[in-house]
């Protein structure tokens, strides 16, 4: 107990001491796996046009322009969420694997040495190269343990670097979350416990922020309630340990989610003094993983909208499909009738 206290102790003077970039995550399972949704915010300080593109079975693809490099045909069909058209920031795909990269400040990638043989992945494309080639996070984590690469990612907003770590979740409603330390080492975590990631600290400090204060002080008595990463993460494991799910079917589930989403959502035109990265979301997801349904919601939109996949022809030999949400003001409901055919997104290497 000491060393939770101690690490909990640490991990919030951590997060005191540097600006977060505030993203959150949330799975909800039932207690079979006939419901598990995965809920998401975006949230950052200046827009991050972001379409929707559904891409199907079938497609060669590379995890780099050049240099030694993964190369791979689809075997799954799958829906993206894509900042500045060139590149996935989350997706699902039609199997039932949802993946989302969110903010960690601190990680340092492994980085393929310039001449070496090491095979590089782009994190424009890493999204898709999971969703493309895997159905569970056992399939995922096997794949992650026995094959070395390196990461590279270009910088955007002003030169940012894009520090992230990923959480995958399966119809299993069991989570992996992939997380690169500061000395470049990459860490694996695995639970159907694991229903809840933000951003820094790392994961494990994390856990010990939410055991803090859900097991210690309790959440029914008190909870953080700024929109730093901790405090978020704390809130929204209490919820979501503390929302029935016996029994609960799709759309008890979808509103439960939805409202924690809400909870753990970070005002419009909020800042904090001095931490300008503390941002306002921009946007929500939830991945229906049982139904194969994408919802979106833009924090300046009235409604929400849905991809249905179960709906489309996603077979090899398909078109690429592209969602233009520039224009977002009137979608609500299956827009799958506003699909257009499209060429793939060009990725940012």
């Amino acid at each position: 107990m000491k060393t939770i206290k101690a690490l909990a102790v640490a991990a919030v003077t951590l997060c005191m001491s540097a600006a977060a970039y505030p993203c959150s995550r949330v799975v909800f399972r039932g207690d079979s796996t006939d419901v598990v949704m995965v809920g998401r915010t975006l949230d950052w300080r200046t827009p991050i046009p972001t379409n929707i593109y559904v891409y199907p079975a079938g497609m060669k693809k590379v995890s780099m322009s050049e240099g030694p490099r993964f190369e791979w045909t689809s075997k799954y069909a799958s829906v993206l969420a894509v900042g500045y058209d060139g590149g996935a920031t989350e997706g699902m795909n039609d199997r039932g694997l949802s993946v989302n990269g969110l903010f960690c400040r601190g990680s340092e990638y492994k980085i393929a040495v310039k001449g070496s043989d090491m095979k590089c992945m782009s994190l424009a494309v890493i999204v898709s190269f999971f969703l493309d080639n895997f159905t569970t996070v056992d399939e995922v984590e096997a794949w992650l343990r026995d094959n070395e690469f390196g990461i590279n990612g270009a910088t955007f907003d002003g030169g940012t670097v894009s520090l992230l770590h990923w959480g995958f979740t399966d119809l299993s409603g069991t989570t992996l979350v992939m997380e690169y330390d500061s000395h470049g080492n990459m860490n694996l975590y695995k639970s159907r416990d694991y229903q809840v990631l933000t951003n820094n600290p790392q994961f494990p400090e994390q856990l010990a922020i939410a055991e803090y204060w859900n097991g210690e002080v309790g959440g029914v008595n008190m909870l953080p309630g700024t929109v730093r990463s901790s405090d978020r993460f704390a809130r929204a494991t209490f919820f979501i340990t503390h929302q029935p799910s016996t029994g609960v079917g799709t759309a008890q589930a979808f509103e439960q989610l939805n409202t924690l989403i809400d909870n753990v959502s970070v005002p419009a035109n909020y800042e904090v003094p001095g931490q300008p990265n503390l941002s306002m979301t921009q946007w929500r997801s939830i991945s229906d993983l049982n139904n194969h349904r994408y919802y979106f919601k833009f924090a300046d939109q009235l409604g929400m909208f849905y991809i249905d996949m179960s709906h489309l022809l996603l077979t090899p030999g398909s078109p690429v499909l592209k969602l233009d949400t520039s224009d977002h003001a009137d979608f609500f409901g299956c827009v799958n009738d506003r699909l257009k055919v499209s060429e793939p997104f060009s990725p940012m290497w």
